[in-house]
C-alpha cells in the first residue's frame, strides 16, 4: 500500500445478530479489540465475549476493516446494496488498499496494528442479511487485523502502512 488512506465511518455491534452501531470515535485496545465491540476482551479481568476464559484468543478478531471502493463496487456490478453496517466490519476506509496489509504493520489513528488475513464473506454474513454477498464479497470482504498498541480511532483518521 503506497500512500495514506482515511477511515470513513466505525461501527461495533454489543452482541451477535444486532445491528451495528456507528461510532464517531472508539478507543482501540491492544490484544483485546474496540470497547463496545461484542468481539472486545477483557483482558484484565479474563472475562472473553465470545471465547470461555480456558480458551485462547485467536488472532485476527480485534478488529475488521473494508474499503467503501469494495462496497461500492458490489452495488455496481452486482447490485447488492449493503445499508450502514450492514457489512458488519468495524472500520469503513477509503483509499486504503487492506489486501497489502496482510501480515503488515499500519497506523489507524492513534493506533498501531498488525493485518492477520482477508476476511471473506461467510454463509453466516449471508444468512444474516438475507443477500447475495459470497461472491460479489470474495477477495474484497476486507481485512482481520489485531491491535498492537492501543488508541483512539476516529472517523477522517489516517491509515498509514509503517513497512
Amino acid at each position: 500500500m503506497n500512500g495514506v488512506g482515511t477511515v470513513k465511518r466505525i461501527f461495533t455491534a454489543p452482541e451477535a445478530e444486532v445491528e451495528m452501531v456507528e461510532q464517531s470515535d472508539v478507543k482501540a485496545v491492544a490484544g483485546s479489540g474496540l470497547e463496545g465491540d461484542r468481539y472486545f476482551s477483557e483482558i484484565e479481568t479474563g472475562t472473553f465475549v465470545t471465547w470461555g476464559p480456558d480458551e485462547e484468543r485467536p488472532n485476527g478478531y480485534d478488529v475488521t476493516l473494508i474499503e467503501r471502493e469494495a462496497i461500492d463496487g458490489i452495488e455496481r456490478e452486482a447490485d447488492v446494496e449493503l445499508s450502514p453496517g450492514e457489512h458488519r466490519r468495524n472500520i469503513i476506509t477509503r483509499d486504503a488498499a487492506l489486501n497489502h496489509l496482510v501480515g503488515k504493520r499500519f497506523r489507524v489513528g492513534d493506533a498501531i496494528f498488525q493485518g492477520d488475513r482477508l476476511c471473506e464473506p461467510c454463509g453466516y454474513l449471508q444468512d444474516l442479511i438475507e443477500k447475495d454477498v459470497l461472491e460479489p464479497l470474495a477477495h474484497r470482504g476486507g481485512l482481520r487485523a489485531d491491535i498492537l498498541e492501543s488508541g483512539r480511532i476516529r472517523s477522517n483518521d489516517e491509515i498509514e502502512p509503517l513497512e
